[in-house]
């Protein structure tokens, strides 16, 4: 007898959409079948008719338990917290970070994140490697181990992205075009993948420099400090290290026009470079700082134009940006808006609950968006890339049984009430049509009708590997 058989439900496919039948046992998929073709004697059958059935999302950049830059000794809201809000949201893998720094080599952050994670997640997880600064060649020479364990992901930072004289020494993010290279080399050797936060740190530490001599340090000029042409810069130089050292290259938060430009030629002469946004770059403007309290919508690098915001959207339908993610760095509000000048603004917003529920509103429902291109960019696109694929984002045979449905009649503001993390939102009284309603990680059902039934240490760590076409072209 089947565990679970999902009835009557829009399902997205690899292959297409169409009226089919889901059925689980354990974990895993095991059948997607015409409507009517499997048994009816399973131990539930759970009915999904007037609603899309997709795989469970995958966010792709979240910091969980992370330091709050310039509040030593605090930390970001914690696996336990923000996994159990994602499931709320439709999103049933997080992707976070292990931190190298200093004398902390590479297998002692993995040790301390996954320390931090087991037994204290309700979805599934995994980490990026983080390499800060000046890595040295004795963390660079760690890299195809960390790979060869299930840690193909390695982020770097080409600015520091706060003011100079804001970062305590030693604890700098930069890593130069130099350590860039050496870095790609070991990773593109060993069948890993770079992360990278890509601005041009000469031009935005000179533009912080820039604002407070004309005395104009509001928070509301954010943008333009982490501007477009840092982006524009960045990008192409660090496309052409990745040429050179034949890497391929993640694009984490685009939030420009020009971004976008960068990939989309990288991506049209071959190279296997990928784009990310998130959906409150892709949602909000540089005029919504100038909100009270408009500080509230920053994510660093910056919001940037309507134009480029469009932009954005365009991206996501058309191609250029592959995954939408959120950054997650959640805060209480206090916090958040305690910063209030271009030097000591706070990054971040807790996202991973809305992040599929926005993508569907605002490009399903609003844009026409398909709901297969939906899928790719909330949750197959970054499996892909990141090398979770086929186990987890595909409704197939054989992947785990990570599926959220989601209800296209669900229309209203959102409140408070709505969401399940946090004092405070960015998308309170935002009108949402569609909405995530019921979540099923590994065959549980853990999310459905507003109640929460997952446990903690439902969660597991998932190991990934990298499929060779997506390091050697521009695969999805």
């Amino acid at each position: 007898m089947l565990d679970l058989i999902i009835r009557g439900g829009q399902v997205v496919t690899p292959w297409g959409v169409g009226s089919w039948d889901v059925a689980v046992q354990g974990e895993k998929i095991v059948a997607v079948a015409l409507e009517g073709a499997l048994p009816s004697d399973a131990a539930r059958i759970l009915d999904a008719s007037g609603k899309v059935v997709v795989p469970g999302g995958i966010e792709p950049h979240a910091h969980i338990a992370a330091p709050i830059a310039g509040r030593p000794g605090e930390f970001t809201a914690p696996p336990e917290a923000v996994s159990r809000s994602a499931l709320f949201g439709g999103t049933t893998t997080l992707t976070d970070f292990a931190i190298q720094m200093g004398d902390f080599d590479i297998f002692q952050a993995i040790d301390e994140r996954t320390g931090r994670w087991s037994g204290n997640s309700y979805c599934d997880y995994s980490h990026h490697c983080m390499l800060l600064g000046e890595v040295p060649t004795r963390v660079m020479e760690q890299i195809p181990e960390a790979i060869q364990g299930g840690f193909s992901t390695f982020k770097i930072f080409t600015t520091n992205i706060r003011p100079k004289e804001n970062i305590p020494e030693g604890e700098g993010r930069l890593v130069g075009m130099g350590h860039l290279s050496g870095i790609m080399e070991k990773v593109a050797a060993n069948g890993g993948l770079m992360f990278v936060h890509s601005e041009d740190d000469d031009i935005v530490q000179y533009m912080y420099k820039k604002l407070a001599e004309e005395e104009r340090t509001e928070w509301f000029n954010i943008h333009e400090v982490h501007n477009n042409m840092s982006e524009d810069v960045s990008f192409r130089r660090v496309i052409r290290v990745a040429e050179w050292t034949e890497a391929a290259v993640y694009f984490v938060h685009v939030s420009a026009k020009e971004g976008l430009h960068a990939v989309r030629e990288a991506r049209g002469k071959g190279l296997p470079v990928y784009g990310e946004t998130l959906h409150n770059y892709a949602s909000f403007n540089a005029d919504d700082y100038k909100q009270p309290d408009g500080m509230k919508y920053h994510t660093y690098p910056s919001l940037k134009s309507e134009e480029d915001r469009q932009a954005l959207w365009e991206g996501l339908i058309k191609g250029g940006i592959n995954s939408m993610a959120t950054d997650e760095y959640c805060t209480d509000f206090a916090t958040k808006i305690a910063g209030r000048t271009t030097h000591d603004i706070t990054g971040g917003h807790n996202g991973a609950e809305t992040r599929m529920g926005i993508t569907f509103s605002e490009g399903v429902s609003k844009q026409g968006m398909s709901l297969g291109r939906f899928v790719d960019v909330t949750s197959a696109n970054a499996a892909k890339i990141m090398g979770y694929y086929p186990r987890k984002g595909a409704i197939a045979t054989g992947s785990d049984a990570d599926i959220a449905l989601l209800d296209p009649e669900f229309s209203k503001a959102l409140s408070m009430g709505d969401l399940h993390i946090g004092d405070y939102s960015i998308w309170e009284g935002w009108q949402v049509h569609g909405w995530p309603v019921t979540t099923i990680l590994r065959g549980k059902v853990v999310v459905e009708d507003g109640q929460f039934f997952g446990s903690l240490g439902d969660g597991q760590l998932i190991p990934r590997k990298i499929g060779g076409d997506i390091l050697s072209r521009p695969a999805c």
